[in-house]
């Protein structure tokens, strides 16, 4: 079996910032990858932020691990983004500013299409118009949601975070029990993996959980209505609704958030014989 590309789809959230998210597909493995937002000034890797930094080296690898299981392409991930974190990196540094990003990467073979993750990426498998879910499920986010109520007196979505919100997102990143992919090797043994029967014709839509957003943290579309959505107006129709929505509430009111609008990511695919 392979994939067939059907479309894919990565808009910034903020145009003047680097895109931290990636996504790409090989003969029979695809991957979405979210950099973790930065909570300082680059110089830990140089003049680039380590969310873009992550970004890259993880989606340089998955592109270059094209066989093998998707336990086997993960490991060689971790491997990859290790090795070059201690080659690229100028000082020793804080815990809320290594690297570190959420993934969700499939492969299919033999009728199977196994699922791997860290983080709040989503993946959906699509036969004759209905959706299941093959990652993580959607109350994932929910954790980040309540930390943004929390401080929202503070005033969420700014350029310019104040300092009594930065403090608090950079004591959530150095908690020791956060599972993503990071510098760490052994991170892979926390990876979760899901296996599900598919056949040639199936699609599968990868998504940041800036694009899932739209569905699993705005709720203005529900889960099911996704491939009819697809198939109407593919990726960028469902962009257009996602950022009409950030703009009606930009201060973060509605939807409690850090930022207006996040990097928002999707591959779809179609799986054949």
């Amino acid at each position: 079996m392979h994939l067939d590309l059907i479309q894919s789809l990565s808009i910034a959230g903020d145009s003047s910032k680097a895109n931290d998210d990636r996504t790409g597909a090989g003969h029979a493995h695809a991957w979405v990858i979210d950099g973790a937002t930065d909570l300082g000034e680059p110089g830990l890797l140089g003049n680039r932020g380590g969310a873009a930094w992550i970004a890259a080296e993880a989606d340089r690898a998955f592109a270059a691990a094209d066989s093998g299981s998707i336990e086997q392409v993960c490991r060689t991930v971790f491997e990859h983004v290790a090795a070059r974190f201690t080659e690229a990196r100028r000082r020793e540094p804080e815990l809320w500013e290594i690297p570190s990003a959420s993934f969700l990467a499939v492969a299919v073979a033999d009728n199977v299409v196994d699922c791997a993750w860290l983080g709040d990426c989503a993946a959906l498998l699509i036969r004759d118009g209905h959706a299941m879910r093959i990652g993580p499920q959607r109350d994932i986010r929910d954790d980040e949601t309540d930390l943004a109520r929390s401080v929202a007196h503070h005033g969420l979505g700014s350029v310019k975070r104040a300092a009594p919100i930065l403090d608090v997102l950079r004591t959530a990143r150095s908690r020791p029990e956060r599972q993503v992919l990071g510098i760490d090797p052994a991170g892979a043994e926390h990876i979760y993996y899901s296996s599900q029967p598919c056949v040639a014709g199936d699609e599968l839509l990868l998504m940041s959980d800036g694009f899932v957003a739209i569905a699993d943290l705005y709720r203005l579309i529900d889960q099911a209505a996704l491939p009819g959505l697809l198939a109407e107006g593919g990726l960028p129709g469902i962009a257009t609704q996602l950022r009409a929505a950030e703009a009606e509430d930009f201060e973060c009111v509605r939807w409690p958030r850090f930022k207006q609008g996040d990097d928002a990511t999707a591959i779809w695919l179609r799986i054949a014989a």
